[in-house]
């Protein structure tokens, strides 16, 4: 017996959604503030998954100038019909643009079409579903019409004009949650299976309190009738303890072999019940009872889907920054809307240029950055920096703009900065002499240590290590896992300063 371990997609990966195109399949998950928006992965087993690039990856697509910490892209889905991919989303709070929008590709690496944006439609986590006649329709969730407690949101479904890309016909109110009082009904996807129309659905909030629940109607537009056995998946029942909680926002595949899968976002809490990881991705078995699909309890190993194990290389742990272009696991904060860092006017170096913008801000700082995917990790750099007045350029290990943890030369020394709640303190400052420094840091949990040298593999410890609850979503709040990266600012003055990395290694550590 061929097992996995969970989660398939460590790290900063909530909302998945997974559609099958013939052996292949595909994942889009959420990126709020972070840009490029929504990464796209390709399974062939659906354990192992490569990314393949971002669905919005051009500043056309996706303005996030401005946006508040978890707020921007919300809850893709991805589908595939008659040869085109499609993909829907939200985006929140957006200053420039918000609301619903479609993109579509007709190759899922790219490139894919500028936004159409369906302005007579409302709420968040739409959806697609197409139909064996050819009709295509959008499903979402919103606050309810009439609501009855705090957190009542319904799901609602109009057709969609593939040919226009608009919204026509009448507008149905398929469903409110399964629960008495449920809150937060969400992430909806219909299915068709054998004749019947499922809707699958999440309540409780995306918290401990998770759950996917589902409803059955013999017509796409309703009226739906909700399982007996509702929840069909959730974790509540297990206590915090549970060293998975939080599962929810489920997606549906059939493999060709026949088999059923569910994707869904859960969390792994450590250090307490805190999450720095935030939502990840992860998978489980789904069986057919009576008519009426029920959830494997997810865990962290579990029988392999009935498919060809299919493992991608693995990439480097190291990035000496000697492609043209940035790995696509590198992300910015807000939407770029200048060229602050090069690979090419330093061969070999990745350069950040100096600016106003500061991590504080609810900017785009000049930041390079990538999900933390593990509890025990360690990230090393080596950077050359003469810093000028304020500027400031080092690792940053970001969970948003009132919480994070910044190592960072200063012109009066290295320095540990631990933000809380909008406000800095200053943990440690070490003299470093000019040139080359290398800047590390060693997480175990909570304890993250920050490291330092100024001679090659000369490592030493600077300060205690720092508590890094900061970067949880328990502290935080909203719904981003932390990021760890490359940063130079100015803060607030005009910059002009250059810091060059030249290279930078990410890789998980053994437990205590």
């Amino acid at each position: 017996m061929v097992r996995f371990s969970n989660p398939v997609l460590p790290g900063f990966h909530p909302d998945p959604s997974v559609c099958r195109v013939g052996e292949d399949y595909y994942l889009v998950t959420s990126t709020f503030e972070w840009f490029p928006g929504v990464p796209i992965f390709h399974s062939k087993d659906l354990v192992h998954w490569r990314q393949i690039g971002h669905v919005l990856d051009r500043a056309s697509q996706l303005p996030l100038d401005g946006v508040r910490p978890s707020g921007g892209v919300y809850a893709p889905t991805l589908r595939h019909h008659e040869g085109v991919f499609y993909m829907i989303t939200t985006l929140v709070d957006g200053l420039m643009e918000s609301g619903n929008f479609v993109v579509t590709a007709a190759d899922p690496a790219g490139p894919w079409s500028e936004p159409y944006w369906l302005s007579d439609s409302e709420g968040f986590d739409p959806s697609l579903f197409f139909d064996d006649d050819g009709r295509a329709w959008v499903h979402g969730a919103r606050p309810a019409r009439s609501p009855r407690h705090e957190g009542h949101t319904e799901v609602w479904l109009r057709e969609l004009d593939l040919n226009r890309m608009k919204l026509v016909g009448p507008e149905h109110v398929l469903w409110d949650g399964a629960v008495k009082g449920a809150v937060w009904a969400e992430g909806p996807h219909i299915y068709k299976v054998d004749g019947a129309y499922y809707l699958l659905a999440s309540e409780g909030g995306t918290e401990h309190d998770h759950a996917v629940s589902v409803a059955r109607a013999s017509a796409v537009t309703g009226p739906y009738t909700g399982s007996s056995r509702n929840p069909i998946l959730t974790h509540r029942n297990l206590g915090r303890e549970h060293p998975i909680v939080g599962t929810g926002h489920a997606d549906l595949v059939q493999t060709q072999t026949g088999e059923w899968w569910m994707v869904l976002l859960a969390m792994r809490p450590y250090g307490g019940y805190h999450y720095n990881l935030g939502r990840e991705t992860f998978l489980t078995r789904v069986r057919w009872e009576d008519g009426w699909p029920l959830a494997d309890e997810v865990r962290l190993t579990a029988e392999a889907p009935d498919l060809p194990a299919h493992r991608w290389p693995a990439p480097p742990a190291c990035d000496h920054f000697d492609a043209e272009w940035l790995a696509p696991f590198w992300n910015h904060l807000r939407t770029p809307r200048e060229p602050y860092w090069t690979l090419t006017e330093r061969p070999g170096f990745l350069r950040l240029r100096g600016r106003p913008e500061s991590l504080t801000d609810r900017s785009n700082p000049s930041l390079i950055a990538r999900r933390q995917q593990h509890a025990h990790f360690a990230a090393h750099a080596a950077m050359e920096f003469t810093p000028k007045g304020e500027d400031r350029a080092g690792l940053a290990l970001v969970q948003n703009d009132d919480y994070h943890i910044v190592l960072a030369l200063h012109a009066d020394g290295l320095k540990v900065i631990r933000r809380e709640d909008g406000v800095d303190r200053t943990l440690v400052v070490a003299d470093v002499p000019a040139g080359r420094v290398w800047l590390g840091v060693e997480a175990h949990e909570q304890d993250y240590q920050m490291l330092y040298a100024t001679e090659p593999g000369q490592w030493r410890p600077l300060g205690d290590p720092v508590d890094g609850r900061v970067l949880s979503t328990s502290l935080a709040g909203g719904f981003i896992g932390a990021y760890v990266g490359m940063y130079l600012s100015g803060e607030g003055t005009a910059g002009g300063n250059v810091a060059d990395f030249d290279w930078f290694e990410y890789h998980e550590l053994p437990p205590h």
